[in-house]
């Protein structure tokens, strides 16, 4: 951070992260393999060093989380605190061949795709007299602009999920209660389910919310807001300035599609 982007503040140069368990991991057969499938991930979380974490709940595939599924992920974090003595350590994996071999690997992997990124910031730049190639908003910026106007991440996001499906098709990967140990005796798993009152609640209380407010200064919050879109000025003040005037996030994100428009993914094969 500090020698190859510049950045000036130390506090920019610590890699303080989140992590959160993998959805994407999660199986609507057999739901409650997830509960161990979360867990696992949890711990290979706090064995990383994470500074905060994030449990699944074992229905998210099926629903949004029961209350019951929300204490179980809760309780997989505490266990993992309370329990196990994965916390006494700083880094309870240091020393390990095996995982310095993985991160090397992982490290090499992300910095080939670094220089894919800052390589499409530079296409089609000429360099200076000094040999080098100068970009207002950073060679890795502009990469990063670059991919996305030409679908180039999108593009990697579909390949890798195409070839996820054909492993697991395949049997190359296993998934248990997918493709592999598939009998259960597991009773069908009681999900959320939101009653059609508790949507026409939340319409009478949004629409009473709006007849309440002051309409002039909502409109006149979201003027400015747009008018700042068409700056360089950091739009965050005006955003929360139409928050404040009670704004909803529809009108803000209507305002907004409206001056810039939708993005629409390039077609890519």
């Amino acid at each position: 951070m500090q020698n190859r982007f510049g950045a000036k503040n130390p506090r920019s140069w610590q890699l303080r992260f989140h992590t959160q368990t993998a959805g994407v991991s999660l199986t609507a057969q057999q739901p409650y393999n997830n509960v161990v499938r979360t867990a696992v991930e949890a711990l290979a979380a706090v064995l990383g060093g994470t500074n905060s974490l994030h449990t699944n709940a074992l229905d998210e595939t099926l629903a949004l989380p029961s209350e019951q599924a929300a204490e179980i992920a809760l309780r997989t974090q505490q266990v993992l605190m309370d329990e196990t003595g994965v916390t006494n350590v700083a880094d309870p994996l240091g020393g390990s061949w095996y995982v310095e071999a993985l991160t090397d690997e992982i490290e090499a992997q992300a910095e080939a795709i670094f220089d894919r990124i800052r390589a499409m910031g530079e296409l089609g730049r000429t360099p200076g007299a000094d040999g080098t190639i100068r970009h207002e908003i950073g060679p890795m910026t502009s990469g990063i602009l670059r991919g996305i106007e030409e679908g180039w991440f999108m593009g990697e996001i579909a390949d890798a999920a195409f070839q996820y499906q054909l492993a697991l098709e395949k049997g190359d990967k296993k998934v248990v209660g997918v493709n592999t140990h598939t009998a259960s005796i597991s009773h069908e798993l009681e999900i959320m389910r939101v009653s059609h009152e508790v949507e026409t609640e939340q319409v009478r209380l949004l629409a009473d919310r709006k007849a309440g407010r002051d309409r002039a200064a909502v409109e006149a919050a979201v003027t400015r807001m747009v008018e700042v879109s068409r700056t360089s000025e950091n739009m965050v003040p005006a955003m929360l300035e139409a928050v404040r005037a009670e704004a909803t996030l529809g009108e803000i994100c209507d305002a907004l599609r409206d001056e810039w428009g939708v993005y629409r993914e390039p077609a890519r094969f």
